[in-house]
């Protein structure tokens, strides 16, 4: 069996790498070839100035995105079967020989530590490099590396009591631990819904109540006519690390906010701005965030019961490159291969998100005005350099959000 885990594991590291590559460089080409020309639906609106920025911004990040998966798969085999975690795992056996909770805590984030390092470059490349080449970028060297302490801090901070209760739970509560512990991340996942906006999301930017009072009204009519209650509408000072625009929802029950970010105040007017929060109102009223919610905690319940029986298997560490077996070892192992095992169900995914934006435009052009939410998200298209004309299979397969000629297409007829 061991033997049996090896051949697969390998086989599908490697088939899910081509296939990234093959995807990443056919939608390039796509791209590129498609620069020369504004597609004919947007020849009125988009620049050939910006149709081209769009397609060299484009081409660029899936450059880097390639060149990480392809490291990312690196560091995964010198892990894994490359005998990296056992290297790790040596040098804590002695420091902590008689603490295996601490020893499993100290592997499990030595691990993280040296994945992160790895990615930090290609995050640095791509703010510095690439964001900044296309006007993009507004952060200083300094501001990247205290939001990566932060973020890190935080990280430490709320995961460790998670970690600590998750190696208990497999040391000491029985053949049912992974239950406990699927009960336990549940209320951890909800309770930092919950926080998050009011005690997290403010260490990272700044959030302000909108000033502007005739926006604020029209907003407010539209929730109450949505039946939306929320804590309050916030604009965020996103400017201050890019130039892109967005509005999102955050929260979860009476925590609910309305935020804006401020670059996306200052290019849509107000019937543009009513029809991309309609849009947002449609995701509530269809309970995309509750079943996405749902359908997380239904895959993590099946992922732990899976972890339950394969931590009892002594092919499911060797297969991988562990020649001993420990808790912290099988839950390490498992949230590191568990991404390449799945990796081929991800078009299912982005099928199912893309319905769910299709819902919610359909919902934004009943409560709001089509042709404003159409003139907003072309706005958004140009001004966030986000491609029109990706390439259909790799868009099939990564996309959560339905390519711009198709969307407009649909909401033109509304």
């Amino acid at each position: 069996m061991a033997s049996t885990l090896t051949l697969i594991f390998s086989a599908l590291l490697i088939l899910t790498t081509a296939i990234k590559l093959w995807l990443g460089r056919r939608h390039i080409r796509h791209i590129i070839a498609h620069r020369i020309a504004v597609p004919a639906a947007f020849s009125q609106t988009i620049s050939i100035e910006a149709h081209q920025k769009a397609a060299d911004y484009s081409a660029a990040k899936t450059r880097l995105m390639l060149s990480e998966s392809v490291a990312q798969a690196i560091l995964l085999a010198a892990l894994t079967l490359g005998g990296g975690l056992e290297l790790i795992d040596s040098l804590w056996r002695d420091a902590l020989a008689n603490h295996e909770i601490l020893r499993g805590a100290a592997v499990i984030l030595s691990a993280m530590i040296v994945s992160s390092l790895v990615e930090l470059p290609f995050d640095y490349y791509k703010a510095f490099v690439v964001d900044q080449r296309f006007g993009f970028n507004k952060m200083t060297p300094a501001m990247f590396f205290t939001d990566m302490v932060k973020h890190a801090f935080v990280g430490l901070l709320l995961g460790a009591p998670l970690l600590f209760a998750a190696l208990w739970l497999m040391q000491g509560a029985g053949d049912y631990w992974w239950l406990y512990l699927w009960i336990v991340w549940s209320v951890f996942n909800l309770l930092m819904l919950a926080v998050y906006p009011t005690f997290i999301a403010p260490l990272f930017n700044k959030f302000t109540p909108l000033a502007d009072a005739s926006l604020k009204s029209r907003i407010e009519t539209l929730l109450s006519k949505c039946g939306f209650k929320s804590q309050g509408l916030f604009v965020m000072d996103g400017s201050t690390r890019s130039s892109h625009g967005n509005a999102y929802f955050t929260g979860f029950g009476s925590s609910k906010r309305v935020v804006f970010f401020d670059t996306l105040l200052d290019r849509l007017d107000e019937d543009e701005i009513e029809a991309v929060l309609a849009h947002e109102l449609g995701h509530f009223k269809h309970h995309h965030v509750i079943k996405r919610i749902v359908l997380m905690f239904f895959v993590t319940f099946v992922g732990l019961a899976l972890l339950g029986w394969l931590k009892q298997q002594a092919w499911f560490y060797t297969g991988l490159g562990v020649s001993e077996t420990s808790d912290y070892m099988a839950l390490l192992l498992f949230l590191l291969v568990s991404p390449v095992f799945l990796f081929l169900l991800r078009p299912l995914m982005a099928s199912y998100s893309r319905k769910n934006e299709f819902e919610a435009d359909d919902y934004a052009a009943k409560h709001a005005n089509a042709r404003h939410l159409i003139e907003a998200l072309v706005k958004l298209y140009r001004d966030n350099a986000s491609t029109l004309t990706p390439d259909p299979l790799h868009s099939a397969f990564y996309d959560s959000h339905p390519p711009a000629s198709i969307r407009i297409a649909k909401l033109a007829v509304k």
